[in-house]
């Protein structure tokens, strides 16, 4: 199976991360395995590339963290939600990926030549 390069990618951390925070709060490893899920296995964010998008997010307001205890385990876990500057944030992303696919899409072939051209 071909994977996604994080390099080719990371540009759209923040969006898939967002994406996922838009209809309520995760945590780090809720947000790892739904980009793994969602993505079929094509793509698994990195910790150290989940964390830092965090860090980055927060400080630019984007998102904001919380600490939660979990009861059941008796761990405290950080929780992080999506702003109004993030939501914006996310919008302004989804824009410049349509722009960046038209434009991409331009260079790739769109049908495999069968030898018959």
């Amino acid at each position: 199976m071909t994977s996604i390069s994080s390099d080719v990618i990371r540009g759209y951390n923040d969006t898939m991360i967002l994406y996922l925070l838009l209809d309520a709060p995760s945590y780090g490893y809720a947000i790892s395995k739904q980009i793994k899920d969602l993505s079929q296995e094509k793509y698994v964010i990195k910790e150290t590339t989940l964390y830092s998008a965090f860090t980055r997010m927060e400080k630019n307001g984007y998102i904001a963290s919380f600490s939660d205890d979990d009861t059941a385990n008796g761990k405290r876990r950080t929780y992080y939600r999506i702003t109004e500057d993030g939501r914006q944030y996310y919008q302004e992303k989804c824009a410049e990926w349509a722009l960046t696919k038209d434009v991409v899409e331009r260079f790739i072939k769109q049908e495999v030549s069968n030898g018959n051209n």
